[in-house]
């Protein structure tokens, strides 16, 4: 087919490279302006312009050039901005989206999943209209979240999902969408202070924050991240230290990785080797 596609961060970018290799024309890539990154202020593209440029494929961040490119349809793989109704008038889009809806319509529907206790979820190929998520739905793929899982891992897992479920459905041909079903449900962004982890709170609560990533607490008046733990059923005081072992409201949870202000990730144990906890210490602090 005759594609223009609609895309910024590194999630967007299997989709494109896909739809390339299958053959399909990409006229248009449309995603972000360049931004200024580090200290030397360095013009940045998005990891989907990056792709782009690579695959030789003309790149915008003007939406409204999609209009007369001559594209049959336009792909949309987290593209961030939103898309007037009259760029939807002139051509049909269609959307890949991270959940099951109508569960988790939004700008973060695996983070909510996770942090809502969902033992599955999936990806949709939705047909894209004016409303937040509300198209009708192309087809579906259904995943387990493992309850281990991280954000990163069930994020790499939902991306090949639905690059599959794009390329199949446009192999076989789209068919009529079926309207979405069920009590929607909405995917706020996370807000930054969501990742502070409330010891306070039970354990499994406190495990999902430290699975969606970026979960921080602090020790010794410093910034400590919990990049991975996993679920320990010896409870302790909320924040009480016993070896890898972090008490929480119920139940603990036990360090796996963390990483110190200031330094690299490290293995929980090094991290503790070195820093010797005295038995009042306690993370939180």
């Amino acid at each position: 087919m005759r594609l223009a596609f609609l895309g910024t961060p590194e999630v967007a970018v299997p989709p494109l490279r896909a739809l390339v290799a299958d053959g399909h024309e990409v006229l248009l890539v449309v995603t972000r302006a360049d931004k200024r990154r580090g200290r030397g202020g360095t013009l940045m593209p998005s990891p989907v312009k990056a792709a782009a440029t690579e695959l030789r494929l003309p790149v915008t961040d003007q939406i409204d050039e999609v209009i007369g490119v001559g594209a049959e349809l336009g792909v949309v793989v987290a593209f961030g901005r939103l898309i007037k109704p009259h760029v939807l008038d002139a051509l049909p889009m269609v959307n890949v989206h991270f959940s099951l809806l109508p569960r988790w319509r939004g700008a973060a529907p695996l983070e909510r999943a996770i942090l809502a206790g969902d033992t599955e979820t999936g990806v949709c190929l939705m047909g894209l209209e004016e409303g937040l998520d509300t198209g009708p739905v192309y087809g579906c793929t259904r995943l387990a979240i493992g309850e281990e899982e991280t954000a990163d891992e069930l994020r790499t897992r939902l991306v090949e999902a639905g690059t599959d479920l794009l390329i199949e459905s446009l192999r076989t041909g789209l068919g009529t969408p079926t309207p979405q079903e069920g009590d929607p449900t909405y995917a706020e962004k996370i807000d930054p202070n969501e990742h502070h982890i409330d010891w306070s709170r039970p354990a499994v609560a406190v495990h999902r924050v430290i699975r969606v990533g970026e979960a921080w607490t602090t020790f010794r008046g410093k910034r400590l991240k919990i990049r991975r733990a996993r679920l320990s059923s010896n409870g302790l005081e909320p924040g009480a230290l016993d070896g890898l072992r972090v008490g929480a409201a119920s139940g603990a949870v036990e360090l796996v990785e963390v990483q110190p202000e200031g330094k690299s990730p490290m293995p929980a144990a090094a991290w503790l080797n070195g820093a010797h906890p005295r038995s009042d210490e306690r993370l939180g602090d």
